[in-house]
């Protein structure tokens, strides 16, 4: 099917040092991988530097290129800058920065601790903005253009239900979109966002709904074109985004959902028809509660 196939024409991202944080793993490495195949370099980072070593070496066999992969908890400022250092010096310039580096908790909002909601916003929004105030900075100071694309969610501008520190943190990832997007275009740097529908990967739908209810809660039926996103597809708007093609896009929002929060704003609202004694449940098969 053409929505597997990539869109851009060859060689689309030739030359352009790409650093993906989260990149070892589920949508990130999907984007990466296509990236490498229009010609992009890529920096990936994540805590784990075991899953990005193993990672690297299978991107760089299957799609070519160079992948570098560096260990960085985006929460902690001396990790990020430590990172920027060693992506610079191996590569000389970073073109891009693609914040893709999430945490998510499903969860009624008084279930959670103090330490559960702060996870959230620390990896999402604070992480989001110290690779960005890192990156930009030496941008700046260098009068070097450059390209920031984030990734948020639909439920940015609506809020949504069982995921309220999601929520928080990604509309505040928007406004930063949107508010440098004006601010430093006048140095050549330009920020975007996508807005993701269900696109799902093993690993995290797993954990977010363990067991039948990914069967009950089934993300196709809320989605209008009746299906979930393909990685491909997400892929290629990102390539595009990050590309001299949208050299003209800036401070722009793109949903990608098959419309999807039109039908129903709010991605988890209908999890209130989840009993009491289910939720109980999720929390002894997540184990210690957060």
């Amino acid at each position: 099917m053409i929505l597997n196939e990539g869109m851009l024409k060859e060689g689309a991202l030739k030359g352009k040092n790409i650093l993906i944080t989260g990149g070892g793993t589920g949508l990130g490495r999907s984007m990466g991988e296509y990236f490498l195949e229009l010609g992009a370099n890529l920096i990936i980072t994540s805590r784990k530097l075991d899953v990005l070593n193993a990672t690297a070496e299978e991107m760089m066999k299957e799609k070519g290129g160079k992948v570098l992969p560096l260990a960085c908890d985006v929460r902690e400022i001396d990790q990020v800058e430590k990172m920027w250092e060693d992506a610079t010096k191996e590569f000389g310039q970073i073109h891009v920065v693609l914040n893709n580096a999430a945490g998510n908790f499903i969860s009624p909002t008084e279930r959670l601790s103090t330490n559960a909601f702060n996870t959230v916003l620390d990896i999402v929004l604070k992480g989001t903005s110290q690779v960005t105030l890192t990156a930009g900075k030496d941008w700046i100071a260098k009068k070097q253009n450059g390209t920031f694309l984030n990734i948020v969610t639909t439920y940015a501008w609506t809020g949504s239900g069982y995921v309220v520190p999601s929520a928080a943190a990604k509309a505040g990832v928007l406004a930063m979109t949107r508010s440098l997007a004006v601010e430093w275009a006048k140095y050549g740097i330009r920020s975007n966002a996508i807005a993701p529908g269900p696109f799902p990967t093993e690993g995290a739908w797993s954990r977010l709904l363990p067991g039948d209810l990914v069967k009950k809660f089934d993300p196709a039926k809320k989605v209008p074109v009746g299906r979930v996103g393909e990685h491909q597809e997400l892929a290629n708007l990102a390539a595009y985004l990050v590309s001299d093609f949208s050299s003209f896009v800036n401070g722009e929002v793109m949903t990608i959902d098959g419309g999807e929060w039109l039908k129903g704003a709010g991605e988890f609202n209908n999890l209130d028809q989840i009993p009491q004694e289910m939720w109980d449940m999720l929390e002894v098969s997540r184990g210690k509660k957060a």
